[in-house]
């Protein structure tokens, strides 16, 4: 049974990676054929049942730790500053708006089309509310597999308010989720202190365990480099699961543990990272593929006309509002900003995973909210992720693309105090145009090459060092301007320096 279930294991994830590269080729995102490939063998389609709804939450809950945390890693503390406050709004004030919207529109729209199901407004606000954030498992990997260049810090707006926001759609979510099982009258003032002090608690554990995991990174002496990238993945795990214990949320705390992490000086960090974004992409594969293996396509038709409704509702109208309301205090966002940030309301796994819980609790309605919520996610990531790089276009919001810069085969961990970039290249006939020998390399005064690989073999260079086509260079510069003057002078930028088509 075990051996059975791990081949069918492998083989989801092998199709699901294959069909995530060819996905990326025809520009479709590949989380969709992530949940495609689910869906394919599911019940409906070759025949794997999977219905265990407690351990599809908990799949998604962990899942989701590791896609936060790792979301925190990456992002760095300098391109958020200026823009943490119009996130932080957008991330709370953003998502009551667009639940309240939503809510409203859904409980009138379902009342229309369905009145004999006796949809209740409070079923309907918990509809909204599960699909009130911007998804970051969807935003990270979108605009990371996109390689995506934004103007005006916007990717660190979208990166930063899709990693802070799930965790009011999660209040919200267990919130309204209680207020039904009890059955009797809001009480607004305790959902409301509930809500602060969730948010406080977990900010605040997030912070100091994340500062206490870099001091023991830091201090403890460990022959083997193996083990410091698993004790990050413990405190990350530790993180979450304390911070749920005594009250705080957990999502909040394990997205600001991976940004204080992620920009703290340690060892190993650059395994560190590496292994996590490895993890990250493992935890989206399963969980999309669990998403697909749980829902049943057949129960999707009768709700298609209200799913189609109100998802584009959600993209084209309160999105927008929620966007455009929420930044009204900052001047300096512009109305094509505004306009982007709203088309990049993604929705993904989390709504999902957090439309599992009414399931889970017995709530009334609950199926069709889930078939509701798995149906606007599919929606919103094949509308808004397949034409994100489209609108950004559209609306001249594109930054110019940086030389991409890669280190196969120099797999150096450089500290990141002596503020220098790292690059790999390679040697063409163009770039020996002027002479074989290193002094004779068309390269800027400031950028310096360290290291050079020939075949199997490694070796310093002198200027007098001779080149061969094919050799590839670990070269150091100062600054991005640096490098990308290097790419052009090397032949390696798509164009010489005299703007002729290279040969």
């Amino acid at each position: 049974m075990t051996e059975t279930f791990l081949l069918v294991l492998s083989i989801l994830f092998f199709i699901s990676i294959l069909a995530g590269r060819i996905g990326g080729r025809l520009g479709i995102p590949a989380l969709v054929l992530f949940i495609a490939v689910g869906m394919a063998f599911g019940s409906d389609g070759i025949g794997i049942a999977f219905n265990n709804l407690y351990l599809a939450e908990a799949i998604g809950t962990v899942s989701l730790c590791v896609i936060l945390f790792s979301g925190g890693l990456n992002t760095k503390f300098a391109e958020i500053k200026p823009v943490i406050g119009q996130s932080m709004l957008l991330a709370t004030m953003g998502v009551i708006l667009t639940a309240a919207f939503t809510g409203f529109f859904a409980w009138w729209l379902c009342g229309e089309l369905v009145p004999a199901l006796g949809f209740s407004l409070i079923s309907a606000f918990l509809l909204a509310s599960v699909m009130s954030s911007t998804d970051s498992a969807a935003v990270f990997a979108i605009l990371g597999s996109k390689n995506v260049k934004l103007k005006h810090n916007l990717r660190s707006t979208l990166e930063c308010e899709s990693g802070s926001n799930d965790p009011m759609a999660y209040m919200l979510t267990i919130t309204l989720i209680s207020l039904i099982k009890a059955g009797g009258e809001p009480n607004v003032l305790m959902i409301v202190f509930s809500i602060v002090s969730q948010i406080i608690i977990g900010a605040l554990a997030g912070y100091f365990i994340a500062k206490f995991a870099v001091k023991m990174l830091n201090r403890i002496k460990i022959e083997n480099d193996v083990y410091y990238p698993i004790i990050v993945l413990t405190f990350c795990i530790f993180i979450f699961s304390f911070t749920h214990f005594i009250k705080g949320n957990g999502f909040l705390a394990i997205y600001i543990g991976g940004l204080v992490i992620g920009n703290s000086r340690f060892v190993t960090k650059r395994t560190t990272f590496k292994l996590f974004d490895a993890i990250s992409w493992l935890s989206q594969i399963a969980m999309f593929l669990m998403l697909g293996l749980l829902v049943e396509p057949h129960e999707l038709f009768p709700v298609a006309v209200p799913a189609l409704v109100i998802g584009l509702f959600m993209i084209f109208v309160a999105r927008p509002l929620s966007v455009f309301i929420s930044l009204t205090p900052f001047s300096k966002v512009t109305f094509k900003d505004k306009i982007f940030i709203s088309w990049v309301g993604l929705r993904g796994a989390v709504p999902i995973i957090f439309a599992i819980y009414p399931l889970t609790a017995g709530i009334p309605h609950a199926r069709f909210i889930f078939n509701i919520v798995f149906f606007i996610t599919l929606i919103s990531i094949l509308l808004q992720g397949t034409f994100l790089t489209k609108v950004a276009k559209w609306l001249d919001l594109l930054a110019p693309s940086r030389a991409r810069r890669r280190l196969d085969d120099f797999d150096v961990d450089l500290a990141e105090d002596i503020g220098s970039i790292s690059t790999e290249i390679v040697v063409t006939d163009y770039a020996l145009r002027n002479g074989n020998a290193l002094m004779n390399m068309p390269l800027p005064d400031d950028a310096l090459v360290v290291l050079v690989k020939r075949d199997d073999k490694y070796f310093i260079p002198k200027g007098k060092t001779e080149l061969n086509v094919g050799d590839k260079l670990l070269v150091m510069m100062n600054n991005e301007d640096t490098l990308t003057e290097t790419y052009e002078n090397m032949g390696l930028a798509g164009i010489n320096p005299n703007n002729k088509p290279l040969k």
